[in-house]
């Protein structure tokens, strides 16, 4: 059964006190991960060659998510990759360029995609859900903040030196980065619910030591799926590779 969710309306970024020392662990994820038989696709569902759209979080490229992409192969499901570069651009940019690689997938295919987005990414998945509902029939957001942007000072930091590169770039916003905006990814968050056809699943830690994990959940608490571990190993947990299995499993 499918949910309806009401996507609330992000806030400016705000610092927050998190333990990003917490994030030198990830790599136990990793090694959990592969010392799993999840790992191996042992104990979880196999797929039917759906396809599967991964996106990276913010500063990230494809590059970090080929184990995800490998596994999902192995699984019996058709990933590809974002094929939008490095996440350190203005967010509607791209959110084009996702959509560039959503229409080619569809078109390859001839199939709705599933969307999963790491970080930032599972925000940039939202928004091109809520753009092309025709498109997509599911968004599963790891540690995403789509409730508010409540990050740890050294992220917004970077953050804000992005925003001055975009700001001195040849797009010219100001307001970029900011709710203010009014380009079409802002608008796609504060204006739209997604509609019944798109499952939405949110994956969160409640030791995220990046973002805040209370901005990382959706309304509807069934949909909500916490897990031990790091921010940045959410992209390599074995207890997130087995919620992945499952919720693709259960809307083909």
């Amino acid at each position: 059964m499918t949910t309806a969710v009401a996507i609330v309306q992000p806030a400016e970024f705000e610092s927050e006190a998190l333990p990003l020392w917490r994030e030198a662990l990830s790599v136990f994820d990793w090694t959990a991960l592969h010392l799993s038989p999840v790992f191996y696709g042992l104990g979880v569902p196999k797929g039917n060659a759906k396809p599967v759209i991964l996106i990276p979080g913010f500063l990230g490229n494809d590059t970090y998510l080929i184990e995800l992409f490998l596994w999902l192969q192995r699984i019996g499901y058709q990933p590809s990759m974002s094929r939008m570069g490095r996440n350190a651009e203005c967010p509607d940019l791209l959110t084009e360029k996702l959509l560039e690689t959503v229409y080619a997938v569809v078109a390859q295919t001839g199939r709705k995609v599933a969307l999963i987005g790491h970080s930032l990414g599972g925000t940039l998945a939202r928004s091109v859900a809520a753009r092309k509902p025709d498109l997509v029939d599911q968004v599963i957001t790891l540690g995403s903040p789509i409730r508010s942007i409540r990050a740890h000072p050294l992220v917004l930091a970077i953050a804000r030196i992005v925003k001055f590169r975009i700001d001195m770039g040849r797009y010219r916003q100001p307001s970029c980065f900011t709710r203010g905006c009014g380009c079409t990814f802002v608008q796609s968050l504060t204006e739209v619910s997604l509609p019944k056809t798109i499952d939405v699943v949110a994956v969160y830690t409640k030791t995220d030591g990046v973002v805040r994990w209370q901005s990382c959940v959706q309304e509807d608490s069934d949909r909500n799926m916490e897990v031990p571990g790091t921010h940045c190993g959410l992209a390599f947990n074995p207890a997130t590779y087995k919620i992945i299995a499952s919720e693709l499993y259960r809307c083909l």
